[in-house]
């Protein structure tokens, strides 16, 4: 991640952010223990899941 993207507010590339999901999904790590091996805050792993749920629950539409 470049200083730019930091100071952007992005703390968390996309690779990373689809490492997330995958874990979390799959039940190999909980939102909180994904949290602390990416060295974030455990509400930008929430915000994430809840994107993720915001963009499941429009397709089903």
């Amino acid at each position: 991640m470049t200083v730019a993207m930091h100071n952007l507010g992005i703390k968390l590339s996309d690779q990373q952010q689809s490492e997330i999901r995958k874990m979390i999904t799959k039940g190999d790590k909980t939102a909180a223990d994904a949290a602390r091996l990416f060295k974030v805050h455990p509400a930008t792993v929430s915000r994430l899941l809840a994107r993720l749920s915001s963009k499941t629950v429009s397709r089903a539409k």
